[in-house]
């Protein structure tokens, strides 16, 4: 039996109400992929997928632009360094399963380049917070047999409560969770827009954020359950459900 050590996870796994939550996530989103998308995915799907997870990023970020100005390419500054992110995040899936500490630095590398010194870029801010990359890394790095969207959203919620980086860290741990959700095969295609679904819930994001943040069992549950709706709403923006207008 995988211990607690071995698998970091096993415990939220076994929590009250997700092992459900998570299985009829990850059924849903299957079927969602299987039955409209097979026959009808195109790069372009995923390059539209990308553009609503940059700018939903951008906006939980403090952005002000539309979708539409980010479509044509007149969004503000934080919407651009989320589009160049973008642009390039899916070719880091393969790094990121054996090397995730350097798949990270690399999304902050590219995501606050000009607007950080260049010795700034994917360093972390002190000991502390190099700490908990690495421990970020030893989790996605762990043998858990927890639910991969699971690992998803707990990546998600230590980078980001975590803040390490000197910028641009909410954008860098929303575009961690997709990876994941690459990397782990939920969503090879990278057709479920997870930022969209925190956008669509962002009050719960927030507060579910903080909950995580305490570091109490009963926020750190709070979180984990309200990631697994968050992927459904993630899932509803797909352009699969949704085409581009």
């Amino acid at each position: 039996m995988t211990d607690s050590v071995a698998d970091p996870l096993r415990w939220l796994a076994d929590l009250e109400g997700v092992p459900s939550a998570y299985a009829a996530t990850r059924d849903g989103i299957d079927v969602m992929l299987r039955d409209r998308g097979l026959r009808r995915t195109s790069p372009e799907m995923t390059a539209e997928s990308l553009l609503r997870g940059a700018h939903a990023s951008a906006v939980l970020e403090g952005s002000t632009s539309t979708l539409a100005e980010v479509r044509e390419g007149t969004g503000d500054a934080i919407a651009a360094d989320s589009v160049r992110l973008s642009a390039s995040m899916l070719a880091l899936a393969p790094l990121l399963k054996t090397a995730p500490l350097q798949a990270i630095a690399r999304l902050h590398s590219v995501v606050a380049a000009g607007s950080l010194p260049q010795d700034s870029l994917g360093r972390p801010r002190d000991a502390a917070s190099a700490d908990r990359l690495r421990g970020v890394s030893e989790m996605l790095l762990s043998a858990t047999t927890s639910p991969a969207l699971l690992v998803a959203g707990v990546a998600h919620a230590d980078l980001a409560t975590a803040a390490p980086f000197a910028s641009h860290n909410g954008i860098v741990a929303r575009a961690l969770e997709r990876l994941v959700l690459v990397a782990r095969g939920v969503d090879a295609k990278s057709l479920v827009v997870p930022e969209a679904g925190h956008l669509a819930l962002r009050a719960e994001y927030e507060s579910n954020l903080r909950a995580y943040a305490s570091g109490e069992p009963r926020g750190v549950h709070s979180w984990v359950l309200y990631a697994a709706e968050a992927y459904v709403a993630g899932a509803e923006a797909s352009p699969l459900r949704r085409p581009a207008e």
